[in-house]
């Protein structure tokens, strides 16, 4: 493996990881990373030269570990922790993957909108909007009142 291959990988796998997780659920974002990896390497000329690769890999793992008709699940049986809504893994699963993705980055992992648009190749506004609706759905699912 090059090495300059290796210093990617390490300095790239982190957040693409977090980002698939949180989008496709632990299990399916596993494979994702692994598949988004896997290209990377057997494609390293294409990807060393990129922009943002970190976001073309995101689009990468999601396309090859698509399973059609099959929303993720972020629902934990032996969850007990009292800080979290306890249907807020069903209330993200309600939204659209566009939303549910902006949601999570933003308020989840603390990424900036200008972050969320590069790695889904959108622009800034279209972010504000999947979030903005992806929040009004999480308040009326969970039953939240909105700030004044």
């Amino acid at each position: 493996m090059p090495k300059d291959f290796e210093e990617f990988v390490l300095r790239v796998e982190p957040g693409l990881r977090r980002s698939l997780f949180a989008v496709l659920g632990v299990d399916r974002g596993r494979e994702a990373t692994a598949e988004a990896l896997a290209w990377a390497w057997e494609h390293w000329s294409q990807i060393d030269g990129m922009h943002n690769p970190t976001g073309f890999l995101f689009r990468v793992g999601q396309s090859r570990s698509r399973s059609r008709k099959v929303r993720p699940i972020f629902v934990r049986d032996d969850w007990n922790e009292p800080l979290v809504e306890p249907h807020l893994g069903i209330a993200l699963a309600g939204l659209t993957d566009a939303q549910r993705t902006a949601v999570i980055l933003v308020h989840g992992f603390g990424w900036t909108l200008r972050e969320v648009a590069e790695l889904n190749g959108i622009k800034v506004p279209s972010v504000q909007t999947h979030l903005e609706r992806g929040m009004h759905k999480l308040r009326i699912s969970l039953e939240v009142e909105e700030r004044a």
